[in-house]
């Protein structure tokens, strides 16, 4: 029986046909298919095959990733640490903002200067609303002109930012009003203070021997007509001696006995907070922002005294300095002085004037171009500024270079 004959239909679509692969079929050849443009392996040998991925590779991988992101948060992360770096320099005897630094107010004349006297400043990192990472205390460590000291050295630990803040700027105001006492007394310039008790200091022989309002008049006999009398009377009295010091109390005068202590060079420590209430013969004010503490004191002192005198005292030379300034002119050490060299020298300065109560710090880490010199009164400061400004600097007493 034959069967009708069924021509069967693929249910897909046939490629059409390929001349150039029928040929090759003729010849006993295979034309090899071209590899997908996007292949990854097109290029590769016949015999390669790419590696496994295994699960040692992944978790290699992940733990890479995983460093490398906890190294970069830990960089961010704020350390415990304090950064001093050379600050601002300001010339006391120029402008602050189109302000004068100093201004002298009355018919007091006045004089200008050639050349410049700078005050120089530390910025600090570290404290409050300021603080270090990681890689701040790296770079610290490794910049010489930078030095890290752990926070509480530097900060107490429960002060604000606005506590330091405020305290700074009594500093400063503070520094001022001494720094034009000294300045004034230096020039000869008398400068009358009404000095006012504030208390005793605990462990003297003050306590319970003065009272808060008392208001001190003599010393051994002899009428204080300003903080300056009784700071001198008191160099020349030696520690441990009993002294009568002459008070204004309630109105009344009465003589108090008061055992001193020794200050450490020959004289007297009276052991007495005071308050003293000048009456300047000399308008003088000072303006400047955004610097605070008192260890510019001594350079606005010789920024007064140069003002107000006719010599031109710098020489037309810069000079800068530092160190606080009592209003009987003596001048105390301060902080940063190795970060204030540096910023010195690169405002231009080539002579410094520094506490001689800092020269062990100084030793050693003098800048190249820079000479520092040592001294401890306002007295001397001026006159080793108009010796730099004379050309006659080479035998100042040295500090450390």
């Amino acid at each position: 029986m034959n069967r009708p004959r069924m021509r069967l239909r693929a249910d897909r679509t046939e490629p059409a046909a390929d001349p150039q692969a029928a040929r090759l079929r003729r010849e006993g050849r295979h034309a090899a298919a071209a590899p997908p443009q996007d292949d990854p392996f097109a290029d590769q040998p016949a015999d390669w095959a790419p590696v496994p991925v295994t699960p040692r590779a992944v978790t290699l991988s992940v733990a890479t990733v995983a460093t490398t992101l906890l190294v970069a948060i830990a960089a961010l992360v704020p350390v415990p640490y304090a950064i001093s770096s050379p600050g601002p320099t300001r010339d006391t005897l120029g402008d602050s903002g189109g302000t004068p630094l100093i201004t002298v107010e009355d018919d007091t004349p006045t004089y200008e200067s050639t050349g410049e006297l700078r005050l120089t400043t530390v910025s600090v990192s570290g404290g409050p609303g300021y603080p270090v990472t990681l890689l701040d205390l790296v770079g610290g460590w490794l910049d010489p002109a930078r030095a890290v000291r752990p926070v509480e050295e530097v900060f107490a630990p429960d002060e604000s930012q606005e506590e330091i803040d405020e305290r700074n700027q009594a500093s400063m105001v503070s520094s001022q009003e001494n720094a034009t006492v000294a300045a004034l007394e230096e020039l000869g310039f008398e400068v009358p203070a009404v000095l006012d008790v504030e208390g005793a200091v605990p462990g003297t022989g003050a306590v319970d021997v003065v009272e808060e309002g008392d208001v001190i008049v003599s010393l051994e006999g002899q009428d204080l007509a300003g903080f300056s009398d009784l700071t001198r009377l008191l160099d020349e009295i030696p520690g441990g001696t009993t002294v009568t010091l002459g008070v204004l109390r309630g109105g009344e005068p009465t003589d108090l006995e008061i055992t001193t202590t020794d200050d450490g060079e020959g004289g007297s420590l009276l052991g007495v907070y005071v308050d003293p209430e000048f009456d300047l013969p000399v308008d003088v004010q000072i303006q400047i922002e955004n610097i605070g503490g008192p260890s510019a004191g001594m350079m606005f002192a010789l920024g007064i005294v140069d003002r107000l005198t006719e010599a031109d005292e710098t020489g037309g030379l810069t000079v800068a300095g530092t160190g606080t300034v009592d209003s009987s002119g003596e001048v105390g050490p301060i902080g940063g002085i190795r970060q204030k060299l540096v910023g010195a020298l690169r405002d231009g300065a080539t002579w410094f004037l520094a506490p001689e109560d800092n020269c062990g710090e100084v030793v050693g880490h003098v800048p190249d171009g820079l000479r520092v010199v040592a001294v401890g009164t306002l007295a001397e400061a001026r006159d080793a500024l108009e010796a730099i400004g004379a050309g006659d600097g080479a035998d100042l007493p040295s500090c450390g270079g």
